[in-house]
């Protein structure tokens, strides 16, 4: 039965969240499989050239040069201001090449050459692989931390949360084709802690009415938690996208990637801290003596005042 506190019937539609997600998933699937994701030069390898120009640089102008040039396959780009421009050479053009700075400054006449880095292959992919293992070795401490915490069948549903969140935020990148770099997989492991912090909220509320309010069914306690919590979600996610938003349109291109998977990241895991932790946690059977201390077998129960 819902109370008056209990304004959104949440649990009411999880099937159609279950619905919801299930597309969402499918989708980022599919894009992973059919396209893959569009690696910058810090996983790929390949060269990164920074160049000056006297006045405002014309980008569509230096894409057409190197467009013309061996470099057909470079990536432009604003840097910090109209003078500097920033270009990505992949790893196909540039390697091996130690008069790379040369050609290109042959190609764009009136640049000034600021600075050129090299990322070997190897090295790209020990990114690739330290990447990955940083986000599993961050969901199996979350998984450590919310078992003691709460139980498993919390943990469960934090780490549904989480999975759910990362990867709808790679499947987003896969589709869009947006560059995925270091700087990307940093917002993830954002979005990831960001996404506890939401569900570990929700579920200290859920603990405390489960033991407060013993004659609700497990249902009406995750409702009327997630009713009570939901002023707090929904401020601190609007705070939070208004400095995403801010950073996406001011921030310049280079960090435009990191705002989008944070601001990708932030609705998502919003949501999920709602729908995905809470209802796996209900799928799960949870129940009050799941949250109640243990009792010792000397220990004598406290009457009832």
């Amino acid at each position: 039965m819902a109370t008056k506190q209990d304004r959104f019937d949440f649990m009411g539609r999880r099937t159609l969240a279950y619905i919801f997600s299930g597309i969402l998933l499918l989708g980022s699937a599919a894009g992973l499989v059919t396209n893959g994701l569009n690696l910058g030069i810090d996983f790929t390898g390949g060269t990164l050239v920074e160049l000056g120009y006297p006045e405002p640089a014309d980008l569509d102008a230096i894409r057409a040069a190197l467009g013309e040039s061996e470099f057909g396959d470079a990536s432009v780009q604003a840097f910090g201001s109209p003078l500097d421009v920033l270009v990505r050479l992949p790893q196909s053009t540039a390697e091996g090449d130690a008069e790379v700075s040369t050609r290109v400054l042959e190609v764009l006449p009136g640049a000034e050459m600021r600075r050129i880095e090299f990322v070997g292959p190897q090295v790209g992919e020990e990114l690739t692989e330290d990447g990955a293992l940083a986000m599993l070795y961050a969901l199996i401490g979350i998984l450590v931390y919310v078992m003691l915490r709460f139980t498993l069948k919390f943990s469960a549903g934090a780490i549904a949360a989480l999975v759910h969140d990362v990867l709808i935020v790679l499947g987003f990148f896969a589709v869009t084709q947006i560059e995925f770099d270091l700087p990307v997989l940093a917002a993830i492991l954002a979005v990831i802690g960001y996404s506890l912090n939401d569900t570990i909220v929700v579920f200290d509320r859920i603990r405390e009415n489960f033991r407060r309010l013993r004659k609700r069914e497990p249902v009406e306690v995750i409702n009327t938690s997630l009713n009570q919590t939901l002023s707090r979600t929904l401020i601190t996610s609007l705070t939070t996208l208004l400095v995403l938003t801010a950073l996406f349109f001011l921030g310049g291109e280079l960090i435009h990637a990191f705002a989008t998977a944070l601001i990708v990241g932030v609705v998502i895991g919003t949501y999920s801290s709602i729908y995905v932790a809470s209802t796996t946690t209900l799928a799960l059977g949870v129940q009050k003596a799941d949250l109640m201390p243990v009792q010792k077998d000397d220990e004598v129960p406290e009457a009832n005042p």
